[in-house]
This record gives structure tokens, sequence and C-alpha cells, in this order.
């Protein structure tokens, strides 16, 4: 690569010493550029509007090496004609390929596909419930198109209600989330103020579609409502204004209706959500697989499990053929939705057929699924490779013309001479440094055991930061351990022990290894430092977040954080939860369990959070245990997790004789779930009791 580099910037020396010679060559080739890329957009856009995208990712490719499409451009039809062809690894990596060749240019055309690249991307990791990546990768997009003043475009709107969705999964009340989909709307309407357009309707539909589906998919149907509502409204302007256009206006018409039904249905008014219900099935769309999917989740909320299940058996049998091969996704979206419908019904035979069902069609789920992801990532190497041949390949064309060049001009000549030696020289040299390399080789098996000695040795720095002495007060009893998955880990917890109150924390840093266990280490000291100063958990949280967060944050870490303060004497007990599992409080109706709060925000991912805190009257007596998601996401080595019902199961089953002995028995039935599986993630858990 470095050779690469070197023979890169002598061409652009020489391309200055000989400009005056070459310039009569090159008089008219920004006429040609032109053609050629109106040509090129031309076939583009005939294998789009054909839906032959193998075509279409074939041409992208070959265009763009010619030189007749952008970089930028390439990478995103590529990325388009792979995400239609259901090739997820393939078509992410082509768009973020994109964003990388046009960030920092001001070419209109760079900027729309910047633009454009961000808008399918965000999207995508949407769809998978990638929310923190995907608020990630759009901020700063949203940020630069800002900034560059090209913030009026339909894929720059996109990119508003995606980052306003992500944000609102997070956290409901987040007014900054609630302003970005409101300015994404209002963008909208003035759009279609200006130009009353079947497209510019079209994309204000298929934005408030993907607005009210966050909502009314995350139970927030006060909302939901509000914004199916809108697209009401939208849908009944298209009607009116391009009445022919019926296969659209009933797809639309009928997701406004489904969507409204699941709404009303949730805020309890019952009998308008039959209306809305029956209306829907008056449409053609609710009779298409993806219309009945829609009516069995309605009728899921409505609890009619009779009739969902009558759903979800016809789906499974139109898309019988379809489903020979099943995948991970069709699992999710129509097995175990049918399986949960069973329960509800207490149908003990179809229950077990259909659990036969998964069980038999699991396996090969998740082997081609594993195949499909190599199959990806070995076209990703190709492709990486391809282009260092091509840039090796256009370096070498653009050294054989200066060389043409040289033999007319004897001074240019000796200098290319000269030149040539010394690339020799050390073209040379790396060959024996090469040599050299592969004669050292038994020295790696050395230095590679240095490398893991000094991990262990990291490993016991960091245990040894996290305590292993808990504090001795009357009535309480505490314990807490920490196994990293490898030899260090981005886990940690901590306490405080201040007269009468208990400071006690808990978390899980993004990553695994070094960079993680670096940014645990910060956590760690800047918890201790502000519970010294007898702050409250929200406010350490938010203050936590303003160290950790910001330019500082090169790395794009962030922490997931349980942190609680209890009187010891009352049982009192305020906490924040940042973004993390929610603990389990014994006692109760049930024996215990899981907290309902609310989650915050990750600690890391943006700088300027106010945290919320809230709190519990008395703790005195109910046990509260929490953990990170190496617990609940501990996998066997047929990829099953231990999961939250087993896990609330165990302990409401738990005979308390203390914090440790619960600690360890459960580590006990992790190990025998595991199966000899190697750790997928860092393993975390606390247990206190005032008794």
């Amino acid at each position: 690569m470095k050779m690469r580099t070197r023979i890169h910037t002598s061409a652009l020396a020489w391309a200055a010493v000989l400009y005056f010679a070459v310039l009569p060559l090159t008089g008219c080739r920004g006429t040609v550029s032109k053609a050629s890329s109106a040509e090129a957009e031309g076939m583009i856009n005939t294998a789009s509007q054909a839906k032959d995208f193998e075509r279409l990712d074939a041409l992208a490719d070959s265009l763009g090496m010619a030189g007749k499409l952008s970089k930028g451009e390439s990478c995103y039809w590529q990325g388009y004609a792979n995400y239609q062809m259901g090739r997820r690894e393939l078509a992410e990596y082509y768009w973020q390929e994109a964003i990388r060749v046009t960030e920092k240019s001001t070419d209109p055309n760079d900027l729309a596909y910047y633009a454009k690249s961000g808008s399918y991307l965000a999207s995508q990791l949407c769809r998978y419930g990638e929310y923190a990546s995907a608020l990630h990768m759009s901020l700063p997009i949203i940020g630069r198109l800002e900034k560059v003043q090209c913030d009026t475009t339909s894929d720059y709107t996109n990119l508003l209600i995606f980052a306003g969705c992500c944000q609102t999964y997070f956290d409901k009340e987040d007014p900054a989330a609630a302003e970005k989909l409101d300015r994404a709307y209002q963008m909208h309407m003035d759009n279609i103020q200006k130009k009353a357009s079947k497209a510019a309707y079209r994309d204000a539909v298929a934005g408030i579609i993907n607005i009210a589906y966050v909502w009314v998919y995350a139970e927030g149907y006060e909302k939901g409502l509000f914004w199916t509502e809108r697209l009401g409204d939208l849908v009944k302007e298209y009607r009116q204004k391009y009445p022919d256009d019926t296969n659209y206006i009933d797809k639309q018409w009928a997701r406004y209706k489904v969507f409204q039904a699941i709404s009303l249905e949730g805020l309890g008014r019952h009998a308008e959500a039959e209306d809305s219900y029956r209306e829907y099935q008056r449409t053609r769309f609710s009779k298409t697989t993806e219309g009945l999917t829609n009516a069995s989740d309605y009728l899921t909320v409505a609890k009619r499990w009779d009739e969902a299940v009558a759903s979800y058996r016809t789906i499974m049998e139109y898309l019988q053929n379809e489903l020979n091969i099943y995948s991970l996704d069709n699992i999710q979206r129509y097995l175990l939705k049918k399986y949960r419908a069973y329960q509800m019904l207490g149908q003990r035979d179809s229950i077990n057929h259909t659990a036969r069902q998964i069980c038999d069609v699991l396996d090969s789920a998740i082997i081609n699924n594993k195949h499909l992801d190599a199959s990806e990532l070995h076209s990703i190497h190709v492709r990486d490779m391809e282009i260092v041949e091509a840039e090796a390949k256009s370096a070498r064309q653009r050294q054989i013309y200066t060389a043409v060049l040289v033999l007319f001009l004897i001074v240019a000549f000796s200098i290319y001479s000269i030149y040539r030696r010394r690339a020799e020289q050390k073209l040379r040299k790396a060959h024996e440094a090469l040599k050299e390399a592969y004669d050292q080789l038994e020295e790696t098996t050395t230095i590679k055991e240095r490398m893991e000695s000094e991990l262990r040795i990291a490993r016991d720095i960091q245990m040894s930061m996290v305590p292993c002495l808990f504090p001795v007060y009357p009535g309480l009893d505490m314990y807490a351990s920490m196994r990293p998955a490898r030899e260090v880990g981005g886990d940690l917890y901590g306490y405080l022990l201040a007269g009468n109150k208990l400071y006690f924390a808990l978390g899980d840093v993004s990553g695994k290894g070094v960079p993680a266990s670096l940014f645990m280490a910060q956590a760690t000291r800047l918890f201790q430092t502000l519970a010294k100063q007898g702050m409250m958990p929200a406010e350490i949280c938010t203050r936590i977040n303003d160290a950790l967060s910001g330019e500082d944050n090169q790395g794009n870490m962030f922490v997931t954080m349980f942190l609680g303060l209890v009187d010891l004497e009352t049982g009192h007990l305020w906490f924040c939860n940042a973004g993390h599992n929610p603990p389990v409080l014994g006692g109760g109706e049930h024996g215990g369990d899981f907290i309902d709060m609310l989650p915050n925000f990750p600690i890391g991912i943006m700088p300027g959070l106010e945290f919320q805190g809230e709190e519990i009257e008395n703790i005195k007596g109910r046990p509260l245990f929490v953990y990170t998601d190496g617990l609940n996401e501990a996998e066997n080595p047929a990829h099953e997790q231990f999961g939250d019902d087993r896990l609330l199961h165990f302990l409401r089953n738990c005979k308390l004789e203390s914090a440790r002995q619960v600690i360890e028995t459960i580590t006990e039935d992790v190990e025998k779930h595991r199966n000899g599986a190697e750790p997928n993630d860092d393993l975390t858990m606390m247990c206190l009791n005032i008794k």
C-alpha cells in the first residue's frame, strides 16, 4: 500500500512538470465525461426500473470502475441492488463506502448520494432493531447536510425521521425526537404545497408511516393514533387528487385503518377499534401476506387469539413454497407469533406441534444465515481486492504514460531514471525485509505468549479495580461478581457507603477487550468521585455522560448503567437506569418481578442529556438483583439464550440464604445452560438485601 501511495505521489509530481506538454491531449476530456455520465445514468435507470438487480449491481460496478459514474454513485447503486436482493451485509458495506467517499465533498452530486446512502442505511439498521447504530450514523450526516445547506431534500427529511424514531425508541418523552419528527412532517407538507405531485405525496406518506409504525408498535398508542390520523388525512387528499391510482390508495388506506385499529384497541376504545378493523378487512391489501400479518398484530393486541391463530395459519398456507427454507426472520415473524397465540389459547397439542416445527427448522435457519453472512463477507473481500488491483493497475498505467512523455524530454528522462532506480532499491529492500520476516516466524510464538501474559496481568489489574469486599452494616447483605468473556472486559460494578447511605452501580460498556476495559475504568472512577459529593443517581449519570460523550469519545463507545442510592435505615431507594437491563426486585404478588422504569439513553451516546431518576418507597426484605446482559443472553451450543423468563423463574424459586449464595447458584445454572459453549459476553451480577 505504501508503494502504491509513493507511485501515485510521483505521478502527480510528473503531471505538474509536464503540464504544458500534455495540456493539448486533454482538452476534450470534460465533454466526453459528461456524455459518458449521462449514458451511464440512463443504463442504471433502465436496469432499476426493470427490477433486474443482478444487472444493476454489475452495471454500477463496471461503470464505476470505468469512471463513468462517481465513486459515491457507484457504491450507492450497488448497495441498492444488493438490498433488493436481500443481501444485507453487502448492502450495508456499499452504503457505508458511499458515505465514506462523499462525506467531505461539496459536489452537489456527491452530496445527493451521501444523503441517499445515509437514508437507506438508517432504514436498514432500524429494520433490524439496531437503533443505537442508526442514531450514531444518521446524526453526523444530518449535521453535515445542514452545514452545507443541503437540508431540503426528501433523503434529508427521511434521515430526520429515522433519527427521531431512534431517539423515541430510547425515550418516548425526548423533546429533541419530537422536534425532529414535527420538522420532518412540516417539510413534507411544505413540499406538497410547492408541488402537489404524486412523488411529493408518496414521500410524505412513506415518512409518516415510519413514524406511526414506531409509536404503534412501541405501544405509545396515544401518539400512534395522532400520527395515524395525519397519515389518514394525507391518503384522503391523495385519493381526491389521483383517484385512478387504486392499488396504491388501497394499500395506504389499509395501513391507515389497521394502525388506527391497533391504537384504538391499545387505548381501550374497543368499539371504535372494531369499526376500523372491519373497514381494513374490506381492502384488497388485507388479503395479502403483509396484510394478514398486520391483521394478526391487531388481533393479538385485541387478545382475539382464535382469529390470530387462523390468520397465521392462512399466512403459512400462502407462504408454503417460500418457507421450505426458513430464515430467522420468517421464524420470528410467523412461527413464534403463531406459537404465542396457541399459548394464550391453551391448546396444548397445537403448542407442542408448533414448538416441534420451530425446533426442526431453527438449526437449518441458523446455518443458512451463517452461510449467507459468509458468502456476503467473501463478496466484500473480493470487492476490496478488486479495488486494490484496479488502483494498482491505474498506478501502473500512469507510470507508463509518464515514461512515454519522459522519452521526449531529456531532463525529465534523467529525473525519471533516478526515481526508477530508487524505486527498485526500495522494492529490493522491501523484498529482503519480507524474507527476514518469514525467517523470524518462530519469534512470533514468543511474542504471542508475551502478549497473552500481559493480557493476564491487565486482567488482574482490572479485577483489582472492582471491590472483592462488601460493606458491613447491620441488616445489610450484599455481594457482587464479574467474569469477563475475554482476558479483560467492559463490565463494571462498585459501591460507596457514606453513613447510613449506600451508593451502588453496575454497568456494561459497548464492545469487549482492552478498549472497553479502559472506558470501564473511566466510568468507575467518575462514579466514585461523584458519589462522594452526595449527588442523586440521576445527576451522577448526567455528569458521567457529559464527561464521556462528545468529541473526546472518538471510539463512539457507550455504557449502560443502573445506579442506585438506598437509605439503609428506611429502605428508601433512589435510582436512575441509563439504558440498562431492568433489575429484579423480590417480593410482591409473584415473588419477584422486573422493575418497570424509564430507560433513559445509554451514557456516552450524546452530550447534554438530562437523565431522569425514580424512587421506590421501601425495599426492606425485598432482595434486589442487578445484572448485565451477559446473563440473560448467555448462549448454549445451539445459540439458545438463557432468557428473561428463565432468570425470573430462577429468582422467584431460589431459597435466599445469602446474596453470595444467590449469585454463585445462578452462575452454576448459567454454566449448565452454556454446556461448554464459549462465553459470548461479560457476566456481572449484584445482589443486595436489607433484612
